[in-house]
């Protein structure tokens, strides 16, 4: 018999990273709805107290690490990385700042503090010659109990480049448990990591994701010492920070307000943000998501590199947060995906009640190809590339112009898009739900449509292969998934 905790994850499963307007709560906590309070700017002396890096220690020995939700387990052992866990503590500090200026120039003062214990999982090669001097370290995402989607997406890419990856439990929801914001009536509360296993993980505590922002910043502190104590005698040249979705909301408050001070992380990639930013006084997502539209400040001396979905300009609201790329700030908006997709959601759509076939396009390609653009800039190679973005037939509100067969134009652009066999969009289908509409839709083209497009399956490989390799050049798909995508397009029936 299955026990409680199992149950859940189950019934949850895939449904990791959705973060729906129509029905999103306070987040973790349980916060109330915004209220900023005037700034009192940041003195030195207030600074000096909150830029301490987190204290490692091992976990006991007994129970089982609680894996993050996934509908994509990765076989680590087969990539030649091992898992360990540890855990973080300290004393965290909350913050509070003005109302969120519009070009990410946030000022803050620094309120209370409470001492934490978390916990972090560490992913790394097992042989440190195949180390490549990265540590990704994802914001992992409590939507629906905790998730690790930026593991799941930049995969095999980050174990094949050999970056050593560290998950935060960064949230008061994945240590302590409580309501998740996507609950239903048979599962309305998350065990948390402390419901899960007692006996392990009974030493943790999470104050509230007030302190989450500097509970992350002190991991990433923490880990930026030449031979940190979790990562097996391998030194970092680079520790840079990943969140999706809910994750990215984090993410573009922690790059505006607190990175420009605390200096943590060498690169900040944020996968599928919304308009707004989650605000520093109450961490409500909500207000991100309903708030005013914030870009991330241009005076930044580290890259920020942010990777857009259809989804996420329409029904997100990004569109308002749009800026043009510059010194330290480059943005792929990818044609054809949404915000969450067949490949991250696995059979779960439809155990969600999902009538229409979700998404299946290129998200997962070429979010793999964006991280290994991003670590190299990180690492002072030249910038990733600047892609069009998506084009626009009008701003209020925001429409994104379609091409004859209903694909967006502009943006990241693959053989899903430029070779089609079906509409993908990230729209909401008619009369889906607000989570199944954040899933877009794909709707394959008719035999006789692929006919009058292509001729023959053979002509169909030959402009399939032809911008694959466009694609490629271009560093937008890895050279490593050209035989997959081409064994997938070898699937396609066009009969003349």
């Amino acid at each position: 018999m299955m026990d409680r905790g199992t149950a859940w994850r189950m019934s949850r499963r895939g449904v990791t990273l959705v973060v729906a307007a129509g029905v999103l709560a306070a987040c973790g906590t349980g916060a109330s709805s915004t209220t900023n309070a005037p700034s009192a700017g940041h003195s030195p002396s207030e600074l000096s107290a909150w830029q301490a890096p987190a204290t490692f220690s091992s976990p006991p020995s007994s129970g089982q690490i609680v894996e993050p939700l996934s509908a994509n387990p990765s076989d680590l052992a087969e990539h030649g990385y091992v898992e360990q866990e540890y855990f973080a503590s300290g004393t965290a500090y909350a913050f509070t700042g003005t109302s969120t200026p519009s070009d990410g120039k946030w000022t803050f003062a620094v309120t209370t503090s409470a001492p934490y214990a978390t916990r972090i999982l560490v992913r790394r090669p097992s042989d440190p010659a195949k180390f490549d001097g990265n540590v990704v370290v994802e914001w992992m995402n409590v939507s629906a109990g905790e998730s690790a989607p930026d593991w799941d997406y930049l995969n095999p890419g980050l174990m094949d480049a050999g970056a050593a990856y560290v998950g935060v439990s960064a949230q008061a929801l994945g240590v302590n448990g409580g309501p998740p914001l996507l609950g239903d009536s048979t599962s309305k509360s998350s065990p948390g990591l402390r419901g899960l296993q007692p006996t392990r993980y009974a030493g943790l505590h999470h104050p509230g994701d007030r302190y989450s922002l500097d509970i992350y910043g002190q991991i990433g502190r923490a880990l930026r010492v030449p031979s940190p104590s979790v990562l097996g005698g391998l030194r970092p040249t680079h520790v840079v920070a990943v969140g999706e979705s809910q994750s990215a909301f984090y993410l573009t408050t922690y790059a505006d307000a607190i990175q420009p001070i605390d200096h943590a992380y060498q690169g900040i990639f944020i996968h599928s943000r919304g308009g707004g930013a989650v605000p520093l006084d109450d961490q409500n997502v909500t207000s991100a998501i309903s708030g005013a539209p914030v870009r991330i400040r241009t005076d930044l001396q580290v890259p920020v590199f942010m990777l857009e979905t259809q989804t996420d300009l329409i029904q997100l609201r990004y569109a308002g947060a749009r800026q043009p790329d510059s010194a330290h700030v480059r943005t792929w908006e990818v044609a054809g995906t949404s915000h969450a997709d067949a490949y991250e959601l696995g059979p779960a759509a439809s155990l969600l009640g999902c009538t229409t076939a979700v998404n299946d396009g290129p998200q997962h390609e070429v979010a793999q190809a964006a991280a290994v653009a991003f670590l190299r800039w990180v690492g002072k190679d030249s910038a990733p590339s600047s892609p069009t973005p998506f084009s626009l037939t009008r701003t209020r509100p925001v429409q994104l112009k379609l091409d004859a067969h209903g694909n967006v134009l502009g943006g990241v652009r693959t053989p899903s898009v430029d070779v089609p066999i079906s509409t993908l969009s990230g729209a909401a289908p008619t009369n889906s739900s607000p989570i199944c509409g954040l899933f877009g839709s794909s709707v394959p083209f008719s035999s006789q449509a692929l006919v009058a497009l292509y001729g023959s399956k053979s002509r169909y490989l030959s402009a399939y292969a032809s911008d694959l390799d466009r694609a490629i050049a271009a560093g937008y798909i890895l050279p490593a998934d050209r035989a997959a995508l081409l064994d997938q397009a070898g699937q396609v029936t066009i009969s003349s």
